[in-house]
């Protein structure tokens, strides 16, 4: 078997990179790394703000080599789907809408291209995004993994004040300028490597892939999507509709994450019926996947697990 950590910055030979058109025209990046023989199923990965789906091949060299049948995309306005900004720098949405409806067309075709089990494994806002289009009705997975879902912003404001404040940045002036200047945050005295990751050597993955393909390079967010991962975020904390969600789901959870809220995920999933949930400590930054491998092992471990007791695949 290949180790998986040759496709760290290789794309792999039986992979395609192509493009899926939106509802409304706009092209959006797509991966897929089909298994030919012993098919276990289908996964989905959403990925974060900013992420690039080459950040991830190690760990879909794992699962592959299950027998899970690969997806990715890169979501609109970041990674190789174009700008919704006039700064190809700054990561901008005008409602997070848009998303929702690219993943709720995007899993309508690609459940027909091919049988299940079809599970989504997905990180930070891409777990968000995850879990809103399921309580929206945008997709019906087998099984679910949210990775550090961004279910609310680590914020020193607080949830109330920081969506007022950032939604009146907003309404000022281009609410498509940039939030702050870098970093992945504002004021952060720690560095960006040190926000996400505690191996130096995963971390320069993605400045590798950003360096050879300067395209993929997305810096921070604009103000307006500040204020819609407020907004969002809320509106998917107080839906009624997590109580009734029967998606088996599984939640991974950094309590030292400085990204994101490790509160606000424990406060959803205590109204999911059927979430399990794991803790990390301070071993975990917030890059769950791309940890340093007894971080990473672990993390993997209980994905491993998780999918083999709720999406167990065809014999």
């Amino acid at each position: 078997m290949v180790s998986p950590q040759l496709y760290r910055r290789a794309i792999p030979a039986a992979a395609r990179i192509t493009r899926w058109t939106a509802r409304d025209g706009w092209a959006l990046r797509r991966f897929d790394w089909p298994v030919q023989r012993r098919v276990r199923g289908r996964m989905l990965f959403l990925g974060g703000r900013g992420d690039i789906f080459e950040k991830y091949l190690e760990a879909f060299a794992h699962w592959h080599a299950q027998g899970w049948s690969i997806t990715s995309f890169d979501w609109r306005g970041q990674g190789g789907s174009g700008r919704l900004s006039p700064d190809p720098h700054v990561g901008h949405v005008e409602d997070f809408k848009l998303y929702i409806d690219d993943f709720r067309d995007f899993w309508a075709h690609w459940v027909t291209e091919g049988p299940g089990p079809h599970v989504i494994l997905s990180h930070s806002m891409g777990g968000h995004l995850a879990l809103r289009g399921l309580v929206e009705g945008a997709a019906a997975p087998d099984a679910a993994v949210l990775v550090a879902p961004m279910l609310g912003l680590h914020s020193p404001l607080g949830w109330m004040l920081g969506e007022r404040l950032t939604g009146a940045l907003a309404a000022i002036g281009n609410p498509a300028r940039r939030a702050w200047r870098g970093n992945e945050k504002p004021g952060a005295t720690e560095t960006r490597q040190a926000l996400l990751t505690h191996d130096p050597e995963r971390y320069a993955d993605e400045l590798f892939w950003q360096s050879s393909k300067a395209e993929l390079l997305l810096g921070p967010p604009s103000w307006r999507w500040v204020a819609e991962a407020f907004r969002s975020t809320r509106m998917l904390r107080e839906d009624p509709r997590l109580k009734t969600l029967s998606v088996p789901i599984l939640m991974l959870v950094a309590d030292c994450d400085k990204l994101v809220s490790p509160k606000a995920a424990y406060q959803v999933a205590a109204k999911l019926p059927d979430a399990q949930t794991v803790r990390f400590g301070r071993e975990l930054a917030h890059e769950v996947l791309r940890e340093v491998d007894a971080v990473r092992g672990r993390a993997i471990g209980e994905i491993d697990a998780f999918l083999s007791a709720r999406a167990p695949g065809r014999a």
